[in-house]
């Protein structure tokens, strides 16, 4: 009898300015499942100089951290570990001193890259696990550096390291710890200042969306969750927070609504830096990417991973995990894509409906994994919380109320921020129609149909032969139209 082999598992660590992070993750089914993340707070910006020497102090909390680290890696093959150090390990003088003990500690060298391979490390990352098309501008804030790259697909057109972080910057403009609107506005001059080589040359090439993947974007999220606004930040929200941020007269007393303890310290600082990046480029909004520096450390281990289309990537990876029926899940998109196509133009009217009305078609019957009779509340659960590469929070909260109510009971979708509640609704009117005009799962046995979408009334036609050769269906569909008429959304099943 053969024995089961595990998986491989990959390390990618990440020396940062103000944090050290492990990222411990195994390759299965063509996707990246996470199996630890540790992370220790060692602030070794802090320890830097005035002649930019890190002080032993410093040095002994960064060895003391990769100590932990270092039982870790034992289980872990050499090729697939990736260990680098970044912006404040590339200004010390004394680096070489840290970097001997800590190689001898980890067992593994420690490679200190630089700012060009910082960003593009960053930028494979988030092209990794960010969805969306187009051209992307990628920021991210880190302890003693910010990288900002513009790219598309998995190509970076512009790469930038800039002397700037939310540790540099705390040292340097909250030195005294005075939430000030001098501090908060010398800390947004610095960042804007520092920004302005790059200005010409990025607004020259543009972007289509923009995505942050740092601490402070992180923590940004978070805050407007735990507050009831939706996950996309804006220039206006970043002000509000500056603004509850100042009622606070010194850093220790800071207490934002959704901040935690840890990352209140370098929080101002951090917003400033994002602030000045906004107000310079001109940026409308921006979302969080799913992944940074250690994810692209990791993605480039792991060559069969290398594919353009991340969504369909995730999707398929879904599918073979939860042993979903890819072919009938086909039938279902196609269907759906169908049904949208006979509606007026801009019945959707955003891109990511038609996305997200494919993903939930392909997904929807993950919950049949667990159980027949609570499918919905499952596949509901599943979706909210699995690690979907490609997708953001919002929209797999989203996918997660759209799977839940795919068949059977029907009720209105809750309050949620990836589409507008118009679009949301139709998304399920649509997904809910497919999956009953398929679900003899034979797209031979499908009937020819014609729908037409006047506001929020649809009208559905189809042949009077196929509805008699078809009674469950037929008696299915009238109590459908009779479910979606009731709460509101008008729907007619004529036959020809």
């Amino acid at each position: 009898m053969s024995q089961a082999v595990s998986s491989p598992l990959y390390a990618a660590i990440d020396l940062g300015s103000n944090s050290f992070h492990m990222l411990v993750v195994r390759h299965i089914d063509g996707s990246i499942q996470t199996m630890a993340k540790i992370k220790r707070k060692v602030r070794l910006a802090a320890g830097l100089d005035e002649n930019n020497a890190l002080s032993h102090e410093a040095m002994q909390r960064g060895w003391d951290c990769l100590s932990l680290f270092a039982e870790r890696l034992q289980d872990i093959p050499t090729e697939n570990i990736r260990i680098v150090g970044t912006a404040t390990l590339r200004t010390a003088t004394n680096v070489d001193i840290f970097l001997k003990k800590a190689n001898q500690l980890l067992g593994h060298n420690i490679e200190v890259i630089d700012g060009e391979e910082e960003a593009a490390t960053i930028y494979k990352g988030v092209a990794h696990t960010s969805g969306g098309s187009g051209r992307r501008l990628v920021v991210d804030i880190g302890g003693a550096s910010t990288e900002l790259i513009i790219g598309e697909g998995f190509e970076a057109k512009a790469l930038t390291s800039l002397k700037m972080g939310c540790v540099t910057w705390l040292e340097r403009h909250f030195k005294d710890r005075q939430l000030t609107v001098t501090n908060f506005n010398n800390a947004i001059q610095a960042a804007k200042e520092t920004l302005q080589p790059i200005l010409e040359q990025y607004t020259d090439i543009g972007w289509d969306v923009c995505v942050g993947a740092s601490g402070t974007v992180q923590a940004l999220q978070e805050i407007m969750l735990a507050q009831g606004m939706d996950e996309v930040i804006t220039h206006a929200k970043l002000k509000r927070l500056q603004k509850q941020a100042m009622r606070a007269e010194h850093l220790e007393e800071l207490e934002i609504e959704g901040l935690t303890l840890e990352r209140a310290l370098v929080f101002p600082s951090g917003l400033s830096i994002l602030i000045a990046i906004f107000e310079l480029l001109e940026i409308d909004s921006m979302t969080l990417a799913g992944g940074a520096l250690r994810e692209g450390l990791v993605y480039e281990m792991v060559d069969e991973l290398k594919q353009d289309d991340i969504r369909t990537r995730t999707i398929t990876s879904v599918q073979s995990r939860y042993q979903i029926d890819a072919i009938y899940a086909e039938q279902v998109a196609n269907m759906a894509a169908r049904l949208l196509a006979e509606c007026q133009d801009d019945w959707i009217s955003e891109e990511q409906g038609g996305v997200l009305l494919e993903t939930a078609a392909k997904l929807h019957e993950i919950g049949l994994t667990i159980d027949f009779k609570k499918g919905g509340e499952h596949s509901a659960y599943l979706l909210q919380h699995l690690d979907l590469p490609g997708y953001t929070r919002a929209q797999k909260h989203l996918l997660g109320e759209l799977a839940r109510r795919y068949r059977e009971q029907l009720t209105s979708l809750p309050e949620q921020h990836a589409l507008s509640g118009t679009s949301a609704k139709r998304v399920l009117r649509l997904l809910r129609l497919a999956v009953l005009l398929t679900h003899r799962r034979n797209p031979d046995l499908e009937p020819v149909i014609n729908l037409s979408s006047n506001d929020d009334k649809l009208t559905l036609t189809l042949k009077s032969e196929w509805l008699q050769a078809n009674p469950l269906t037929a008696a299915e569909l009238e109590i459908e139209a009779n479910r979606q008429s009731d709460i509101g959304w008008p729907l007619s099943v004529i036959e020809y």
